[in-house]
């Protein structure tokens, strides 16, 4: 189990945590001692509010949390956030805050990235609720933090050779096999996009390939845009777009995160997880504005602009996980601003034309508290990926509705996977909640393994 999980502990303190419409009530059930403490330190229950009630020896008899209208799910990450070393169980809290939801909450609340510094504060602990599995608590939340680990390290520890060192080792832990395909072997063996947007780095690109499971289970395929830093190419961006640029490789991550969860569960499915690994660099050998590239599906693209290129990439690893037929096609990108403009940072959009798949996501989106809204795949704007003198331009000729544009393009792709479902996520938390750090999220990794567990959990 995760270590700020204890099984069980003689003397735990306890954990409250009260809305504050209920707060009135929920005092007459506290002894008198706690109830006169907590009135008289103008507790009101507001969202965030943490109170540390003494024992008579000046100890530590209990902590409250504030939960104003109780529409956080992952609150009682505060606890985790701001309370001192030792163990701890909750208390009286709302059923809904607490269980597993609460136990998961409490967990993600101990995330830290301190590659870089030093003096980590000793982790409070959590006596794993009555009925909860700990095992499934910390499965998830390590998911979650190795998506996070990845995306928020920096790009010079974090090239395309480091991305797959750090694929290889989830692969190696669980068993699967794992292959790349890099530098000008890409075009060799028939991946001119993903060769053509990293070739003007000085790290070479790569395809990272690995496989877990019954061959004969159902197929799972994960694809995640892997664009270790994106400085826009030759179409450069201002300095200010490339400050969080790092995280462009946070589709890579989050299927990572996810695989590591299905692979840990063994869940009955076949997965293979396909992650196009480049920096999108400017250099001589730069690919330009105007250039006609080939795809591995045999489609001619013409460059509208350089600072498209993960829909590039993607379309060659698309294409060769489109080739086997997956009952599951998923792929996870941080793909367009447009997304970012249509449903905020909060909020990632899907796409799908599978209606019982579509519903299976939002439902599994509501039940894990991990935010998605689906936006539709619409027709009418294919024109907008036409090209004069290519099959498709990567760049489309209109300047609304760009996440379905690049959906649109992506689905040119597939046409063989029996289910197919795009992603467009921020990978980065920007207004920092309990449980979400500023910085790097896993978004709709926890979904997906709620859907996927829910189909193929044995």
């Amino acid at each position: 189990m995760h270590a700020s999980l204890v099984k069980s502990a003689k003397g735990a303190i306890p954990l409250h945590a009260v809305k504050s419409d209920n707060l009135k009530r929920w005092l007459h059930a506290r002894s008198r001692r706690e109830a006169d403490w907590i009135r008289a330190a103008n507790f009101k229950a507001r969202e965030q509010e943490l109170l540390l009630v003494p024992n008579a020896a000046g100890g530590l008899a209990s902590a409250v949390l504030g939960l104003g209208t109780g529409k956080d799910p992952l609150a009682f990450a505060i606890f985790s956030e701001s309370l001192p070393a030792g163990i701890y169980q909750f208390g009286d809290v709302p059923s809904e805050l607490g269980g597993a939801g609460g136990a998961l909450a409490w967990v993600l609340g101990t995330y830290r990235f301190d590659r870089y510094r030093k003096g980590a504060r000793p982790l409070p602990r959590l006596v794993v609720p009555k009925g909860v599995e700990g095992d499934e608590v910390t499965r998830i939340a390590e998911g979650v933090f190795l998506a996070r680990d990845l995306v928020n390290t920096p790009a010079n520890d974090m090239g395309p050779e480091e991305l797959a060192a750090a694929a290889r080792e989830v692969a190696r832990t669980y068993g699967a096999k794992f292959s790349q395909i890099v530098g000008d072997d890409l075009i060799a063996k028939k991946y001119p996009l993903i060769h053509a947007v990293g070739r003007a780095s000085t790290r070479p690109p790569r395809l990272i390939d690995f496989t877990w499971g019954d061959a004969s289970a159902p197929k799972v395929t994960l694809v995640g845009k892997g664009v270790v830093f994106d400085s826009g190419g030759l179409d450069l961006k201002p300095s200010s777009g490339m400050l969080t640029m790092k995280k462009d490789m946070g589709g890579a991550a989050v299927v990572l995160g996810l695989a590591r969860m299905i692979m840990d569960a063994e869940l009955n499915l076949r997965l293979r997880v396909l992650i196009p690994a480049v920096e999108n660099a400017v250099s001589g050998s730069a690919y330009r504005p105007g250039d006609v590239l080939p795809s591995r599906k045999g489609l001619t693209i013409e460059i509208g602009n350089t600072d498209a290129e993960g829909r590039l990439v993607l379309a060659d690893a698309l294409t060769e996980a489109d080739s086997e037929s997956p009952d599951l096609l998923i792929d996870i990108a941080t793909l367009t601003g447009a997304a970012r403009a249509a449903t905020g940072m909060e909020l990632p959009p899907f796409f799908t034309d599978d209606e019982q798949l579509a519903a299976d996501i939002a439902r599994c989106s509501v039940e894990t508290h991990d935010p998605l809204w689906r936006l539709p795949l619409w027709r009418g704007y294919e024109s907008a990926i036409s090209s004069s003198i290519a099959d498709l331009n990567n760049n489309p000729d209109y300047n609304l509705g760009g996440a379905i544009t690049a959906a649109l393009f992506l689905n040119r792709f597939v046409s063989r996977a029996k289910s197919w479902a795009h992603f467009d996520i921020p990978a980065w938390t920007d207004r920092p909640r309990p449980g979400r750090r500023k910085g790097a999220e896993a978004n709709a990794a926890r979904a997906l393994y709620a859907l996927l567990k829910t189909r193929y959990g044995g």
